[in-house]
């Protein structure tokens, strides 16, 4: 993928020139600040979320609801057609089921939500293009979890619970599509200030009749973050880039984590 020796605090420029990358749940937050690492390192990008936007982060745009079978399938299909395959996947799409009962609030239907959401739209995904990266006997896929799969919270349980099968799956697959040339790995963000981390704030500000900054320093405390500030989505996404490069061609079938400090190893 490196087509020049000349450098930057990032890596390699243009190291990405003519990779084709899927970035889904790539139009806010984390996603988008990946989709915009590969971009600016010359990556050609397709970008998916299930909300249209006027204006993608990076790249083009593809509307997906990957909650469903055939939302996948047409999201495969469309990637493929406007890149002419992929070289690099990126699974970051998921939501969260809140339930401020706790976890026995919980019915059902919240389950399978959040595993369609959070595990399934990344096997679907994966088994749609993972042939034509065996064909090239090349690719690489990350799977973006999340801290609470190993500090699950009695109020996102079927979440918490989903993104800590990602990660057993994640595993699994590298171990089956390493002889094929492919890499798969899991990247485990902490508290990254996210549009989402910003509206949870500002509830948590609401509820409380606290300011926004005392809140904000409040959570930090809670989640107990060493460096004692939330991460950026860039920091996520550089961890990405790197991972989805050369510079990791010997890296496959690990979790790797970025948060602070907050999240305990074992």
């Amino acid at each position: 993928m490196t087509s020049t020796t000349e450098t930057s605090a990032s890596g390699p420029a243009g190291e990405f020139a003519g990779v084709r990358v899927l970035v889904t749940g790539g139009t806010k937050g984390i996603g988008a600040a990946i989709a915009i690492r590969f971009a600016e390192a010359g990556a050609d990008v397709v970008v998916a979320a299930r909300t249209p936007v006027d204006e993608p982060p990076a790249g083009k745009f593809v509307a997906a609801d990957l909650a469903t079978a055939e939302g996948t399938a047409d999201l495969a299909a469309r990637a493929t057609r406007l890149l002419g395959g992929v070289d690099v996947l990126v699974n970051n799409a998921g939501s969260q089921t809140y339930l401020p009962g706790g976890a026995l609030d919980a019915t059902d239907d919240d389950w399978y939500r959040d595993l369609d959401t959070n595990l399934m739209s990344a096997v679907r995904l994966d088994r749609a293009l993972l042939p034509g990266m065996i064909a090239r006997h090349h690719g690489v896929i990350v799977h973006i979890t999340s801290g609470q799969a190993r500090l699950p919270g009695a109020a996102s349980l079927p979440y918490a619970a989903a993104k800590a099968a990602t990660t057993v799956y994640s595993k699994g697959l590298a171990n089956e599509v390493g002889k094929h040339g492919i890499r798969v790995n899991t990247v485990v963000p902490g508290l990254i200030e996210t549009p989402a981390v910003s509206r949870r704030l500002d509830r948590i500000s609401a509820d409380s009749g606290r300011d926004a900054e005392t809140a904000r320093r409040e959570l930090i405390d809670r989640v107990g973050i060493p460096l004692g500030h939330p991460g950026r989505p860039a920091d996520v996404a550089e961890l990405v880039a790197f991972l989805s490069s050369d510079r990791a061609a010997y890296l496959t079938g690990s979790q790797y984590v970025v948060d602070g400090g907050s999240i305990p190893t074992v």
